[in-house]
């Protein structure tokens, strides 16, 4: 059951400096110094991120497609899961240290970060997909339309309301623009393996 999600379904949690539809597509552009992150190692918090939300029930997936031309620290594009201000989940790409990488931030209280580099994906489009079943979230990823790998599994309580759908940041620069082509929900992934 793949179902599209108009773009006018969801709701900002900080809105972002530009927004064109095009045909079937969003292009986002990023304010500069838009981030989401809580306290871990650099002791700040910033909540300024660009997610497009909307509800995001147990035993569904959530998928995005995007390209976007990263090339600046901290670029990063992806899925956002929010259940409060200091519980979510971001996952996707982002460009750190001159390359990029795949990955995801999860937060429940603080942050962690976790990344792989993945260099033949960029100017590639990628889909992100995470899965929500009973007790976790499932993330996995692919570029071009091949298949989709494992991200990560993480701990998220079925018991949460939350919401989920595009994500754009763009810590360090402005003008970082991300064109959207897909934003849909699907049934969540049956197994892990």
């Amino acid at each position: 059951m793949d179902i599209d999600v108009p773009w006018s379904a969801g709701r900002w949690t900080t809105p972002p400096a530009r927004i064109d539809e095009q045909d079937d597509r969003l292009v986002v552009t990023a304010v500069e110094g838009s981030d989401a992150w809580r306290e871990t190692y650099y002791g700040f918090v910033h909540d300024t991120e660009h997610a497009l939300l909307a509800p995001f029930a147990v035993g569904t997936a959530v998928e995005v497609e995007f390209t976007a031309p990263f090339g600046e620290q901290f670029d990063q594009a992806g899925v956002f899961v929010r259940a409060a201000d200091d519980r979510w989940v971001k996952a996707g790409v982002e460009f750190a240290d001159g390359i990029l990488q795949l990955g995801a931030v999860v937060t429940d209280g603080r942050s962690d970060w976790s990344v792989a580099p993945v260099p033949e994906w960029l100017d590639g489009r990628i889909l992100v997909r995470v899965s929500r079943a009973e007790d976790a979230l499932v993330v996995r990823a692919s570029v071009n339309g091949g298949p989709l790998q494992f991200v990560r599994l993480l701990p998220f309580d079925g018991a949460l309301t939350a919401e989920a759908g595009p994500l754009v940041a763009a810590p360090s620069r402005p003008g970082f623009a991300v064109t959207f082509t897909a934003w849909r929900t699907t049934d969540a992934d049956g197994t892990l393996h």
